[in-house]
């Protein structure tokens, strides 16, 4: 059975990521990945535009199937090696999130609703992802990857 998750990545990494076909999490950091397997469906949430401060979006800007689930490490300079994840991204538009809120269950307190995503990827229900998906102009479930 496949898990869903959501990432929280600035809209400029994101874009990075789906030209790329891959997704990096936390700054890099490998443990966020090593969770994610081989089907997995993944929606990326972006607080600002770019990081650290780029113009507020809260919006979903991105959704795809984790490939083979490898992560691996990439040199982007002498002193940044990120970990990645291959994804095969599924052409979703990108949408607000404020609409969905009261809606999705991973968002416990819906005052406080941006702690949520504090910690850089959270676990999310296929209900949640359907919603979101579809929020998106995509249609649930979709097939993994052959």
């Amino acid at each position: 059975m496949s898990s869903c998750w959501i990432g929280t990545v600035s809209r400029s990494h994101v874009l990075r990521g789906v030209a790329g076909g891959f997704i990096q999490l936390n700054h890099g950091k490998r443990a966020p990945l090593q969770r994610m397997q081989a089907g997995d469906l993944i929606a990326l949430y972006s607080p600002r535009t770019a990081y650290p401060d780029g113009e507020p979006l809260q919006a979903f800007t991105a959704l795809g199937v984790i490939g083979t689930g490898e992560v691996y490490q990439v040199e982007m300079s002498a002193d940044f090696k990120p970990y990645r994840v291959d994804v095969e991204f599924l052409g979703a538009r990108e949408a607000p999130i404020r609409p969905l809120i009261g809606r999705l269950s991973f968002i416990k307190d819906k005052t406080h609703w941006g702690a949520a995503f504090r910690f850089g990827y959270t676990k999310a229900s296929a209900d949640d992802m359907a919603l979101i998906a579809e929020h998106m102009g995509l249609r649930l479930p979709v097939a993994s990857p052959a």
